[in-house]
């Protein structure tokens, strides 16, 4: 009887020493576990966080009088960044409708080539202007052109209604993009009939923006996900069974 009783003793003895190894094993290995998630959870939150863009939209209503100009400030900060100029001559029938930046490396999406002469681009709404547009300096022919060779306007903006002008331009060093909207009306020999109704800005540096737009949006270059980190308890593997594995 006492030999059956020293078994039974050694062997209800040795569990609980199992047991609390086994438990041992899966604490560390639940900490481990949980610090990198932890970790990862950091990390994907910083990828996860979205840049945030926001467009400066400023509504306008301004018509371009014949032999005038118009200056647009897209940032608001006191300085032009591109003229609006509509020129107009009765005695020699030439007129015309162009804009300059005011700074050198202010630049205008182009139309491209149209009778050797190069046209600001006349955008519906809707287009990304952004850095892979074809920018220009300077612009051979502006916006609309007549003269008296062909008795007639030449150019995108002959006849645009809310079309739009894709523009770049610098803010304290760094390239931002935006847009202004014109109504354009050309009948030769006629000054250009102009109204500037609006324009706007994208305030992060080299990000596009969409001609049209006036609101943005935020956006996430890389969103990631926190699937996992969200499931909690039931995104950790089963490590009880862990031991059985072996």
């Amino acid at each position: 009887m006492s030999h059956a009783v020293n078994v039974t003793a050694n062997s209800n003895s040795s569990r609980p020493r199992q047991i609390a190894q086994v438990n041992t094993r899966l604490d560390k290995r639940l900490a481990a576990y949980m610090s990198a998630a932890g970790a990862a959870g950091v990390g994907m939150l910083a990828l996860a966080t979205p840049a945030h863009a926001k467009i400066v939209y400023t509504p306008d209503n301004r018509q371009l009088p014949a032999n005038g100009d118009l200056s647009v400030d897209l940032n608001h900060d006191g300085i032009s960044d591109f003229i609006l100029s509509n020129f107009y001559s009765s005695t020699s029938s030439v007129l015309g409708l162009s804009i300059s930046p005011v700074d050198a490396s202010n630049e205008i999406f182009s139309a491209g080539s149209v009778d050797h002469s190069v046209f600001a681009a006349a955008l519906p709404a809707g287009i990304k202007v952004g850095p892979n547009g074809k920018f220009q300096k300077r612009l051979g022919e502006g916006i609309a052109v007549g003269n008296n060779l062909n008795d007639s306007c030449r150019g995108p903006w002959v006849h645009a209604r809310q079309q739009y002008l894709g523009l770049k331009f610098i803010i304290n060093g760094e390239t931002h993009f935006g847009w202004a909207r014109l109504n354009v009306n050309c009948v030769f020999p006629q000054p250009v009939h102009a109204v500037l109704t609006g324009y706007a800005y994208e305030t992060v540096a080299n990000k596009p923006i969409v001609s049209g737009d006036t609101k943005g949006a935020d956006v996430s270059d890389n969103p990631g996900t926190l699937g996992n980190l969200a499931r909690g308890a039931a995104a950790i593997p089963d490590l009880r069974d862990e031991p059985n594995r072996r």
